[in-house]
C-alpha cells in the first residue's frame, strides 16, 4: 500500500493488479520495464506487451526543461506519446530546476498521464553537469525540492536512483532523505554512480534498505533494480529479501524480449521474427503520425529478436546495413526461407531465450569479472 492519498490510486492499482494476475505466487511483487534512453517508447513498450510484459511500464527519460519550453517543447513529443490501446506508462523525467520539475509535472498531467518518476541515478556525464540525474545525490537539498515542485501537479510522484555517488554505502545518508519525502515509490539501482555497471548489484544492502523503509515511511514502495534478468530471478530475489514491493528489468529484455512471461516457454524462431516485424510497423506508424523516428535507432534492436539460432549472425549483419525499414522487410523475405532451411539442414533446434540469455549472461559475468579485477 502507498503513501495514503489521491495521487497515489496509480500505484495502488498497479499492487493490485499484479496480485490479481497472480493469485498463486506469495509475496507477489509487482514488475516494471526500466526506462532507458532512446528504447522505452510507446513502440517498444507495445512489442513488450506482446512478448508477455510487466505490469507497468515507463517512458523515456525526459529533459523537463524542455518540455516547458515554447520551441523545445516540440522536440520530446515522441518520447511522451502514448498509444490509444496501450497500457499507461509513468513518465520519466529529469532536471535540476524545481520549477521546471513543476511545470513539466503539470503537462504530464494534462496529457493523461498519473504518475511522473523523477531521475535522480542517471550516470550520464552530460546530466550530471547539468546538475540533474546522480547528481542530486550530491545536492540533497535541491533533491527535496525538486520533489515538492513535482508534488504540487497532484500526480504520484516516485524517485529513481542509485545507492550513492562515489561509495555504495552512501545510501545510509542518502535514502532516508528521499524516503522522509513520502514517495510514493522508490527505485534503487543497487550501484553507485561511480560503480556504473562494472561492479555487480549490492545485494546485501537490500535488508537494510527495507528496514529504513519500514522505520521512516511504511507507506512508500520500495522497487529494487539491476542484475535482475527474468521475471523468475526478480521472483528469486523477493524470495531472498522478503518485503521487496517491485522488481525492475532494464538490460535483460536486450537478452530475452520475453523476460517477464509469468510461465517461461520455448519460443520458436517465427515468433522473435513476427515480433520484429511488429516493432518495423509500429516504428512506421509513429514515424508518420506521431513523430519523427531515426531508422539507425531500429538496429539496436536487431540482436534482441535473431539470436538463439544457426546463422542468425550473419542475418543480422545483413540488417545492419540497411537505411529503411522496407529494406529490413525485404531482406527478411529473401532470406528467411534460406534460414529456415540451413537450420533444418544442420538440425539445429531453436533454442528457447532463457538459453540463450545463459550464454550471454556467461559472457557477461566473465567480462564483468575482468573489469572488476581491473576497476580494483
Amino acid at each position: 500500500m502507498t503513501v495514503e492519498s489521491p495521487q497515489n490510486f496509480f500505484w495502488d492499482d498497479v499492487v493490485k493488479q499484479a496480485q490479481l494476475e497472480n493469485k498463486q505466487a506469495e509475496n507477489q511483487p509487482f514488475f516494471s520495464m526500466a526506462p532507458m534512453e532512446a528504447v522505452t517508447d510507446t513502440v517498444f513498450r507495445r512489442v513488450i506487451a506482446q512478448a508477455g510484459g510487466p505490469d507497468v511500464y515507463y517512458t523515456e527519460f525526459t529533459n523537463a526543461s524542455s518540455m516547458v519550453h515554447p520551441q523545445a517543447k516540440f522536440s520530446v513529443q515522441g518520447r511522451l506519446a502514448v498509444a490509444e490501446n496501450e497500457k499507461q506508462p509513468v513518465a520519466q523525467i529529469w532536471g535540476s530546476r524545481p520549477e521546471e520539475i513543476a511545470g513539466a509535472a503539470k503537462v504530464l498531467a494534462t496529457m493523461g498521464y498519473q504518475a511522473v518518476d523523477i531521475n535522480m541515478g542517471c550516470p550520464d556525464t552530460t546530466v550530471i553537469k547539468n546538475g540533474a540525474g546522480s547528481d542530486l545525490i550530491r545536492h540533497q537539498e535541491l533533491a527535496k525540492e525538486i520533489i515538492s515542485a513535482a508534488k504540487k501537479s497532484g500526480l504520484a510522484v516516485s524517485v529513481k536512483t542509485r545507492l550513492g555517488f562515489y561509495q555504495a554505502e552512501e545510501f545510509r545518508e542518502w535514502l532516508p532523505i528521499i524516503l522522509r519525502q513520502q514517495v510514493a515509490v522508490l527505485t534503487i539501482h543497487l550501484r553507485s554512480r561511480k560503480e556504473m555497471s562494472k561492479a555487480p548489484a549490492h545485494e546485501e544492502y537490500i535488508d537494510e534498505i527495507l528496514a529504513m523503509r519500514d522505520a521512516i515511511a511504511p507507506q512508500t514502495l520500495i522497487q529494487i533494480n539491476g542484475d535482475i534478468k527474468t521475471r523468475q530471478s526478480g521472483m528469486q530475489l523477493v524470495k531472498n529479501h522478503p518485503g521487496i514491493d517491485g522488481i525492475m528489468i532494464g538490460r535483460g529484455i536486450f537478452e530475452n524480449p520475453y523476460a517477464f512471461e509469468v510461465k517461461p516457454k520455448q519460443h520458436t524462431l517465427e515468433e522473435s521474427i513476427a515480433l520484429l516485424k511488429l516493432q518495423l510497423d509500429l516504428f512506421d506508424d509513429v514515424n508518420a503520425n506521431i513523430a519523427p523516428k531515426h531508422f539507425e535507432a531500429l538496429k539496436r534492436y536487431f540482436k534482441i529478436y535473431l539470436r538463439g539460432f544457426a546463422h542468425a549472425s550473419a542475418l543480422r549483419q545483413l540488417l545492419m546495413e540497411t537505411h529503411a525499414t522496407e529494406e529490413v522487410r525485404d531482406i527478411l523475405d529473401r532470406e528467411l526461407a534460406k534460414v529456415y532451411a540451413k537450420v533444418a539442414a544442420d538440425e539445429h533446434i531453436y533454442r528457447d531465450n532463457g538459453v540463450a540469455s545463459a550464454d550471454v549472461a556467461a559472457a557477461n559475468q566473465l567480462k564483468l569479472a575482468r573489469e572488476t579485477k581491473k576497476y580494483n
